[in-house]
């Protein structure tokens, strides 16, 4: 583990719970804004805390719920409010331009699918809920699915990381190798349909 990271796991520790509470709101909306941010280690070291009586295990479920909705529809909004400005190439140069036209390409076909799978897609949370902003898909059932999506999400963190104790840290990397196979199969599944839909053409004509 990093250093820094370290570090910041051994402030963590000796806050009150209060200021756990409010850590973990704060990194998991992060964690929607600005990807690198690790979000999720930081919220399964917090179950780990509430295993030890430091924090309530419910009382984190609901920041961390909470946070990472109110970041997903952060980027949600910035999505509606710049649109297709996003991928103008003259702007914006540092956003990864390619990743969100395709996603938001997914997003016509998937809808609010893909909003409910997102929390389980690594490295494509920012990019989806931006994609989904672009699409202009309604603001309620987009909520609802971050949110849905989210408290399943919290839920594997926070109670793995009260249940494993000091192997806690195991649970980010289940969890993440876990992402990882989700979105690889969300790229198969897209490609067969993508030569499917290409074989029907073809046959049509």
């Amino acid at each position: 583990m990093a250093e820094w990271l370290s570090d910041i796991l051994d402030w963590i520790a000796v806050l009150s719970p209060v200021w756990i509470y409010g850590v973990v709101f704060l990194v998991s909306w992060l964690e929607n804004v600005v990807p690198p941010v690790p979000g999720d280690l930081l919220v399964v070291f917090a179950g780990y805390l509430a295993g030890l009586g430091k924090a309530e295990p419910m009382m984190l479920v609901a920041v961390a719920t909470v946070g990472g909705t109110a970041g997903f529809m952060s980027m949600f909004a910035v999505g509606r409010r710049l649109g297709n400005a996003v991928l103008a190439p003259d702007r914006f140069r540092w956003l990864p331009k390619e990743r969100i036209g395709r996603a938001r390409n997914h997003v016509s076909r998937w809808g609010y699918t893909l909003v409910a799978a997102n929390r389980f897609l690594s490295g494509l949370r920012s990019v989806i809920s931006l994609s989904v902003g672009m699409s202009e898909k309604r603001a309620g059932p987009t909520v609802l699915f971050s949110f849905a999506s989210s408290l399943v999400w919290c839920v594997l963190l926070v109670y793995g990381g009260v249940y494993l104790g000091t192997n806690w840290e195991k649970v980010s990397g289940w969890l993440q190798a876990w992402g990882w196979a989700m979105t690889g199969t969300l790229v198969v599944v897209v490609l067969l349909r993508y030569l499917w839909v290409r074989r029907q053409r073809q046959r049509l004509h």
